[in-house]
C-alpha cells in the first residue's frame, strides 16, 4: 500500500472514530426491531419490511461510499461498487414497496426486476474487483464462467425440488419466472467469491461477512421462491428479515481494517496450489443437473422448456469454459517450454537447449566448435556486492555476450557463471576470432573499475574430430581447454590440444588413484633429521609423507599434495600423517627422549573445528607427550587464517604443542602477524640458503636479518635447505641454533633414522 494510502486511512479513523460504529449499531437495532416486529405478527408487518430494508440498505451504501477514503486505491472501485449495489438494492426495495402500495400484492415489474438484475451485475463485477481476484480478463471471464455454470446448473434441480408439480399456467408470465431464478444469481455471486479468494493470501475479513451475506440473501430467496410457488407468502413473512440482515453484513464489512501492505516478493512468489474441490467445484453441479433433467421429464416425454432453455444455455456455457481452459493450457504449455529450454535470468538458451542444438548439429555433420566460458572471480563479486547484484551483472555480461556473438554462433548459460558458444554452419567465423570478440566485449566499462567488478572470463575452445566419440567428449575437451586458460592467467582463451587432453586425463587418473591411496595403505612416512649445529645432534625430524604409486613408482609430495589440496583429500592424508608420525616419535623417543616431531598440516585443517581433537587424539593414542610434537604451517595459511583459527592455534600452544612457521620469508612476512601468531619457531626457506654458497650478500643478509627477528621474538630458527660445507658454515657462522637438509641427512623410513639416533652417530 503506498505511503499516502495509509496516511488518509490513518486520518480518516482518527476524524470519525465512532461514526462507523454508530451507524452499525442503528442498523443492527433496525433489522432487531423489524424481526420482532414480523415474528410478532404485528400490524402494518409488510410495511415494516420494506421499510426497515430499504433503511439498512441505504446505510450499507453510505458506509460503503465512506471507506473508500480510508481504503487504498486498489480497493476503491471494488467498495464503489458494493455502494451502488446497496443504492439499487434500496431503489428496488423503494420501487417495490410503492408499486405494492398500488395494490400489486408481488410486484414483478420490469423496472423492480431491472434494478435488482443491475443490482446482480455490480455485486458481481465488485467481487471480480477484490485484491483477490484474478488481474487478467481471461481469468476474470473464467470466474464468471464458473459462478454462471454453477447458477444453471442449479436450474433443473430447483424444478424437481420446487417447481415440478406447479402448473405450467403459473410460469407463463416470464417476470415472475425470472423473479423465481434469483436463488441461481446468488449461489453464482457465492460461487465467484469462493473462487477469487484463493489460497495465496489470508482472506480478507470483509470477503468472509461479504460471503455470510450472500449465503443469508441465498437462504432467504431459496425460501422465498418455494413459499411463492405454493402460494403461502405474503409480504411481511418473518423470512423478510433476511435481506436486511445480508445488507447489515455487507455494511459490517466496511469496518474492517484495511489489507496489510504486501511487498514485492509476496507477489511475485509462486501461489500454492488450489484444493481439487475447488478446481472441480463449477462442474459437480452439473452431474446433479442431469439427474434432475432426467427426474423432471414429464409422462408424454416432453421437458419442460425452462429446462430445455438451461440445460442448452450451460452447454453453451460449458463449452466456452472448456475454450478458455484449452486457450489457458496452450499457453500454459509455451510458458513450460520457456521455462525448460531457457534460462530465467538472462534469456539464453540453457543447458538443455545447448545439448540438443550441438547434438543435431554433430548428426548433420560439418565443422563444430565449442567455446566454453567461466567468469574469472564472479564468486568475489557475490560475496562483495550479495547475489542480487551479481544477477544484475551475469543479465549485463549476457547482454555483451549476444551483442559480440551476433549471429556467428548460438550463445547458452550453462549454469552459475558458466557460459558455452556453439559455432556450426560452415563456421562463417574461426573459434579463435569469437572468443577474442567475447574478450573484448567483457572489458571493464567506465565505472567498473572503481566498483571493482571485472567481469572477464576464461575461455576454452575444443573442436569436433575423429578423436571425439560423442559430444560429451567435445564438452569435457572444451572444459580442460579452459582450465588452462585460467591457468594461464585468466581473461585469455585456449585451444584444447593432444597435449592438454593428455595431461587432463593424466591429472584425472592421478585423482582417481589418490583416493584410493589412503585405504589400500600405498602412502608411507619418511623422516629428514634436524639438527643442532653446534653439536651436531639430532633434536627433531620431520615427518614427510610419499605416496607409493602401484604404477609410477614413489612420487614425492610436490607430485600428488597439490591435487590432495584441491580435491579435499589433504584432510584424511593430514590426519593419517599426524597418526603415523606420533607413533614413530612415541617409538624413537624410547631411545632419545628429547627428540622431537614435525609435521606439516595444510591450510584448509586450520580452518576445521575437529583439528584439536585430531591433535590430541593422536598424541593421546600414541602415548606422545604433546611438547614433543611441532606442526609447521605456511605463511599464506596463517596469513588467512581468521581470529578462529588464532584461536585454534592458542588452545594448541596450552596444550604444549609447538607451532613452526615454514618457508618464512616467501610469502606475507609481516611483523603484525608475528606479534599474534602464537608461533615458538621459524624455518628459513631453502631459496635463501640455496644462495649462500654463491657468496650473495643480499641472501646473507636476509637469514641474518631472520635470524634476529626471530631472537627478538624469542623464536627458535631452523635454516632448511642446507645441502653443503659452505652452507653450513654461512648458517652456523650468522647464529642459527638448527637446520636441515641433505647435508645432515635425507629423508628416511623410521628404522634408518633409528640407526642415526645412535649415541655413536649422534656424537659424530
Amino acid at each position: 500500500m503506498p505511503q499516502q494510502d495509509v496516511n488518509r486511512a490513518v486520518t480518516a479513523r482518527v476524524r470519525s472514530p465512532l461514526s462507523g460504529r454508530v451507524g452499525l449499531v442503528a442498523a443492527a437495532f433496525v433489522v432487531l426491531a423489524e424481526a420482532c416486529w414480523l415474528n410478532a405478527g404485528l400490524p402494518h408487518a409488510a410495511l415494516i419490511s420494506d421499510l426497515g430494508a430499504v433503511a439498512v440498505a441505504s446505510w450499507a451504501a453510505v458506509s460503503c461510499v465512506r471507506v473508500t477514503r480510508r481504503h487504498p486505491a486498489s480497493l476503491q472501485r471494488f467498495w464503489v461498487l458494493l455502494a451502488v449495489t446497496m443504492a439499487l438494492a434500496a431503489l428496488g426495495r423503494t420501487v417495490w414497496t410503492i408499486e405494492r402500495l398500488a395494490g400489486d400484492a408481488l410486484p414483478h415489474t420490469p423496472l423492480v426486476g431491472g434494478l435488482f438484475t443491475a443490482g446482480i451485475v455490480t455485486g458481481t463485477a465488485a467481487l471480480l474487483c477484490s485484491l483477490a481476484a484474478p488481474r487478467s480478463l481471461v481469468k476474470q471471464a473464467r470466474t464468471l464462467l464458473d459462478g454462471v455454470i454453477v447458477a444453471l446448473a442449479l436450474i433443473p434441480m430447483g424444478w424437481v425440488v420446487v417447481f415440478r408439480d406447479i402448473a405450467a399456467a403459473d410460469l407463463a408470465d416470464p417476470l415472475r419466472t425470472f423473479g423465481l431464478l434469483y436463488p441461481m444469481f446468488d449461489l453464482m455471486q457465492l460461487t465467484i467469491l469462493v473462487a477469487v479468494s484463493g489460497p495465496a493470501r489470508p482472506m480478507w475479513r470483509p470477503l468472509t461477512l461479504i460471503g455470510a451475506s450472500l449465503a443469508t440473501r441465498a437462504v432467504a430467496d431459496a425460501i422465498y421462491v418455494s413459499l411463492v410457488a405454493r402460494g403461502s407468502y405474503a409480504p411481511g413473512h418473518p423470512i423478510d428479515v433476511c435481506w436486511p440482515l445480508s445488507y447489515l453484513l455487507l455494511g459490517a464489512a466496511t469496518g474492517c481494517r484495511p489489507p496489510a501492505e504486501s511487498d514485492g516478493d509476496e507477489e511475485t512468489a509462486e501461489s500454492p496450489l488450489p484444493p481439487w474441490w475447488r478446481v472441480a467445484m463449477p462442474y459437480l453441479p452439473v452431474g446433479g443437473a442431469i439427474v434432475a433433467v432426467v427426474l423432471a421429464r414429464r409422462p408424454t416425454g416432453q421437458t419442460p422448456h425452462l429446462i430445455f432453455i438451461g440445460m442448452m444455455t450451460l452447454l453453451g456455457v460449458l463449452a466456452l469454459r472448456q475454450g478458455l481452459a484449452a486457450n489457458e493450457n496452450l499457453r500454459l504449455v509455451a510458458r513450460l517450454r520457456r521455462l525448460a529450454f531457457c534460462d530465467q535470468l538472462t534469456g539464453l538458451p540453457n543447458r538443455l537447449t545447448f545439448t540438443r542444438r550441438l547434438r543435431r548439429a554433430l548428426r548433420d555433420g560439418g565443422p563444430v566448435a565449442v567455446l566454453l566460458l567461466d567468469l574469472d572471480g564472479f564468486k568475489q563479486v557475490n560475496d562483495r556486492f550479495g547475489h542480487a547484484s551479481g544477477d544484475r551483472l551475469l543479465t549485463t555480461i549476457a547482454d555483451r555476450m549476444r551483442e559480440a556473438v551476433a549471429a556467428d554462433g548460438m550463445i547458452a548459460r550453462l549454469g552459475g557463471d558458466e557460459f558455452a558458444v556453439l559455432v556450426d554452419r560452415g563456421r562463417p567465423v574461426p573459434p579463435e576470432r569469437l572468443a577474442e570478440r567475447l574478450l573484448a566485449a567483457l572489458q571493464p566499462l567506465p565505472g567498473e573499475d572503481d566498483l571493482g567488478v571485472h567481469p572477464s572470463a576464461s575461455i576454452g575452445i575444443a573442436e569436433y574430430g575423429p578423436q571425439h566419440a560423442s559430444h560429451t567428449d567435445l564438452l569435457r575437451d572444451a572444459d580442460i581447454a579452459m582450465y588452462a586458460a585460467k591457468a594461464a592467467g585468466k581473461s585469455a582463451y585456449r585451444t584444447c590440444t593432444a597435449e592438454l587432453r593428455e595431461s587432463a586425463v593424466s591429472r584425472a587418473e592421478l585423482i582417481a588413484d589418490l583416493r584410493r591411496a589412503v585405504d589400500e595403505d600405498q602412502l608411507l612416512m619418511e623422516f629428514q633429521p634436524i639438527v643442532d649445529l653446534a653439536t651436531g645432534t639430532v633434536r627433531s625430524a620431520e615427518a614427510l609423507v610419499r605416496w607409493r604409486h602401484p604404477r609410477l613408482g614413489v612420487l614425492t609430495p610436490a607430485k600428488f599434495l597439490p591435487l590432495a589440496e584441491e580435491t579435499g583429500l589433504i584432510l584424511t592424508i593430514d590426519r593419517w600423517v599426524i597418526q603415523q608420525a606420533c607413533h614413530a616419535a612415541a617409538t624413537w623417543r624410547k631411545h632419545c627422549p628429547e627428540v622431537t616431531v614435525a609435521v606439516n598440516i595444510a591450510a584448509a585443517h586450520l580452518r576445521r573445528p575437529d583439528l584439536i581433537a585430531t591433535v590430541t587424539g593422536a598424541v593421546g593414542a600414541a602415548g606422545l607427550p604433546p611438547r614433543a610434537l611441532t606442526l609447521e604451517l605456511t605463511e599464506s595459511a596463517l596469513i588467512d587464517g581468521s581470529e578462529t583459527v588464532l584461536e585454534r592455534l592458542a588452545q594448541l600452544r596450552e596444550l604444549g604443542v609447538h607451532i613452526a612457521i615454514d618457508d618464512f620469508g616467501t610469502g606475507y612476512s609481516s611483523l603484525s602477524y608475528l606479534h599474534r601468531i602464537p608461533a615458538t619457531e621459524l624455518k628459513i626457506d631453502r631459496s635463501f640458503v640455496a644462495r649462500l654458497d654463491a657468496g650473495d650478500g643480499r641472501a646473507y643478509a636476509t637469514v641474518e636479518m631472520v635470524n634476529r627477528l626471530a631472537g627478538a621474538f624469542d623464536l627458535a630458527v631452523v635454516a632448511e635447505g642446507v645441502e653443503t660445507g659452505a652452507q653450513h658454515a654461512a648458517v652456523a657462522a650468522i647464529g642459527c641454533r638448527h637446520g636441515q637438509g641433505w647435508r645432515y641427512g635425507r629423508p628416511v623410513a623410521l628404522p634408518e633414522l633409528l640407526a642415526t639416533l645412535t649415541p655413536a652417530d649422534v656424537a659424530h
